[in-house]
């Protein structure tokens, strides 16, 4: 009997070691493509930045408008197709995505001088991977702020739009405050929601598509607290 119970404990202690070790693969993924997505932007942004003609082609005429929407159109046909996807396509369609990104914030370069950038950059890579940390590892359940980041979010749009005509500096501020608030609290909870779709066992390939999918929604909680500390922190070459 007690070689039995030794035996059952034993193979739970292997099955629950293979779950955390598939886990800790799966989430490793998920940050891996994100980071790959990160230097696909950068990368694009800077290279487009040292080209003053590039610069004056693209954000001189209406192409602008072209490089600034091509990369909410892909959010949208990702978020539409993600399920219809391979993981293979799936992962094109993101460094697409990613690629696009850059193009659009070239522009960065020209407002903020290249040390703020990168001291922002560092600022909200710490940032992120501490509040990342948190919604991996606590035993909270975060799914309640939900509906309370989603309300943030939309003030924050709202805001935003009144703001583009009244023009308010004290507006703008607190917009990028609360910004940075409601990214960072959609990145700890974005990692939770992700950490628990794992224990749904998916399929490989659904899996494969979950971590590119995952990717695109630290991505965007990153690149959101990025700009809005730029907004907060930036030094402009004024």
């Amino acid at each position: 009997m007690a070689t039995g119970w030794q035996n059952r404990v034993q193979v739970r202690s292997f099955d629950q070691a293979a779950i955390d070790a598939g886990l800790r693969q799966y989430m490793l993924s998920i940050y891996n493509y994100m980071a790959v997505g990160l230097a696909i932007t950068g990368v694009v942004a800077f290279a487009l930045a040292q080209s003053p003609s590039a610069m004056q082609a693209i954000f001189g005429s209406p192409l602008r408008w072209v490089v600034m929407l091509a990369p909410l159109g892909f959010v949208f046909f990702f978020s539409a197709r993600i399920h219809a996807m391979s993981a293979s396509t799936a992962q094109l369609v993101f460094w697409l995505f990613a690629g696009a990104m850059g193009l659009s914030l070239a522009s960065i370069f020209i407002v903020y001088t290249g040390t703020s950038i990168a001291r922002v950059f560092f600022i909200t890579a710490a940032t992120f991977g501490a509040t990342s940390l948190y919604g991996y590892t606590t035993k909270t359940d975060l799914s309640k702020m939900g509906a309370f980041l989603f309300m943030g979010l939309i003030g924050i749009l709202i805001a935003g739009l009144v703001n583009i005509f009244i023009g308010s500096s004290a507006l703008q501020f607190a917009i990028s405050v609360i910004g940075v608030i409601v990214f960072t609290g959609f990145t700890a909870y974005d990692t939770q929601q992700l950490k628990e779709m794992y224990a749904e066992s998916y399929d490989r390939d659904t899996l494969g598509r979950i971590a590119i999918q995952g990717a695109l929604q630290l991505y965007l909680d990153f690149l959101n607290v990025f700009l809005f500390l730029l907004r907060l922190l930036g030094q402009t070459r004024d």
